[in-house]
């Protein structure tokens, strides 16, 4: 018996092929507060020695002021300190025992006067008032071990109402090949 039929081929997003891995993870940093013309940020950092590649995938931020932010979109920058990490991170794949664990892990800081030093602004953006904002950027931000990805928040208004920022981001990690 002959098969007629052309080979089957798939295509799908890259987020689902490495979710199916066991690669793709989400998390969250939440209550990151900014008042009184201070800074704050959030931050992918995959540490040095993780022996992963970092790729971004997508990243949101929800904040219910009444003005807009300054989000500057940072790679590989020194952030300012203190350093507090966030547990609310799991991997998309549930489907998997035990479950994987991110190398990649996230970061906050909250009022702030410092900023961020060394590496590059990528690009910024202005928050809507009481909007989510979201920017996909599909793993073409690529950050390896010792650097990270940051979003860095300033208020053009002082205004000394507090602001409760809250920043998601989703992304997948892959072994680095020593070829």
């Amino acid at each position: 018996m002959f098969n007629c039929l052309p080979p089957e081929t798939a295509s799908m997003p890259n987020s689902l092929f490495h979710a199916l891995q066991g690669q793709y993870f989400v998390g969250y940093a939440d209550n990151i507060s900014l008042n009184n013309g201070n800074n704050a940020w959030a931050s992918l950092s995959n540490p040095i020695g993780s022996g992963v590649n970092l790729f971004v995938n997508v990243w949101t931020v929800t904040e219910p002021s009444t003005t807009p932010l300054n989000i500057q979109v940072w790679l590989n920058a020194t952030l300012p300190v203190p350093l507090t990490p966030s547990t609310f991170v799991t991997p998309t794949n549930t489907a998997f025992f035990p479950l994987p664990t991110p190398e990649v892990q996230i970061f906050k800081a909250s009022n702030t006067n410092a900023t961020p030093t060394g590496g590059a602004i990528a690009y910024t953006r202005l928050s809507v008032p009481g909007q989510t904002l979201a920017d996909e950027e599909d793993g073409k931000f690529i950050i390896p071990p010792g650097g990270n990805f940051a979003l860095f928040f300033s208020n053009p208004s002082t205004t000394t109402n507090t602001t409760n920022i809250k920043v998601a981001f989703g992304w997948w990690e892959e072994p680095i090949c020593r070829y």
